[in-house]
């Protein structure tokens, strides 16, 4: 056996240990537990609390387009109104995600968790099993009182038993948790005890980053990571095909008021208004058009008076609607 024929054999025997003991680390280091403070939060009776709840999680905040069954999906996004009983899944690179049961039922919804660790999982997406929550949700500076409204609103509900199977992550997700390359997400800065409900510039924020999650879906971002890489609402984030979009593809427009490539720089109020609660154009949009069209015009106002004061971004989207098999620009 030539020398080099020995080399290359124990050079392919290294990285075959290097690979198991990735592996193997990766296995045992991945489930990492994590702690966060209980929020002060204790679910309340009082209806117009629980209203504004069940306005948030069927409206802006649209609680209501994931955590349903798979098969009312579509029932949802044409305005219909169901028990949060869960059952809605993604599969992206690091995994396949599932939305749980948020209905008091004690066997498969919320019925045992505490306000606090439904609070925590909402404010620092840390669920009652100390584990991470990939962050879909954008609550984490919701102020006290809304936060309140949710989990009161929640609690308010009918049980309805819905077993909804764990979220199971890939090997890329789980070497995300094992290198700490994915932790949880926390608040940036006090959350407020309460916010105005007006149409000002203030509230249109509060809605655009910390409710209605504008922020999240028109900001560019790593699938893989989850890490924001575009700027603020300049649009450019990928939807790839999913079992609703019969193999289209979509890409978040550019809310900026860039004069040359903001979707919107160039809509008066009205339009803007008009617009949100005209519901869908294109068929599988991931857009949840019915339930942003149940926010009043005072939210609306206030939306659109943020996001033409925020700066402008100059960033084209060549096309937001991609046919099954069109190649994207």
């Amino acid at each position: 056996m030539s020398k080099i024929v020995k080399v290359l054999m124990w050079i392919g025997g290294v990285i075959g240990i290097i690979v198991i003991a990735l592996i193997t680390y990766v296995q045992l280091a991945w489930d990492k537990k994590f702690e966060a403070p209980y929020p002060k939060i204790i679910a309340s009776k009082d209806s117009a609390l629980i209203a504004r709840g069940k306005h948030l999680a069927e409206g802006p905040a649209h609680c209501i387009s994931c955590h349903v069954p798979m098969d009312k999906v579509k029932v949802v996004e044409n305005g219909a109104l169901m028990p949060l009983s869960g059952g809605w899944e993604m599969t992206i690179p690091p995994g396949t995600f599932r939305a749980p049961n948020l209905t008091p039922d004690k066997e498969t919804g919320i019925g045992t968790m505490t306000d606090g660790e439904i609070a925590r999982t909402l404010r620092y997406s840390v669920n009652n099993k100390n584990g991470c929550v990939f962050p879909f949700m954008p609550f984490q500076e919701l102020s006290d009182e809304d936060l309140t409204a949710i989990v009161s609103y929640l609690r308010a509900q009918e049980p309805v038993k819905h077993y909804v199977p764990r979220t199971e992550y890939s090997f890329l997700g789980k070497i995300l948790f094992a290198f700490g390359l994915f932790k949880p997400e926390g608040p940036k800065k006090t959350p407020p005890k309460s916010v105005p409900i007006d149409s000002s510039i203030a509230y249109g924020s509060y809605l655009a980053f910390s409710v209605a999650n504008c922020y999240g879906c028109h900001t560019n971002r790593d699938l893989k990571t989850g890490e924001f890489i575009g700027e603020p609402f300049a649009g450019g984030l990928v939807f790839v095909p999913d079992v609703f979009t019969e193999g289209a593809s979509f890409v978040t427009p550019n809310l900026t008021p860039d004069k040359k490539t903001g979707i919107m720089a160039n809509w008066n109020e009205t339009m803007f208004i008009n617009r949100m609660k005209g519901g869908r154009i294109h068929k599988g949009t991931p857009m949840p058009w019915a339930l942003f069209a149940r926010m009043d015009d005072v939210e609306l106002k206030a939306l659109y008076r943020y996001l033409r004061s925020i700066k402008p971004v100059s960033n084209k989207i060549d096309q937001i609607v991609y046919a099954p098999g069109e190649e994207m620009k």
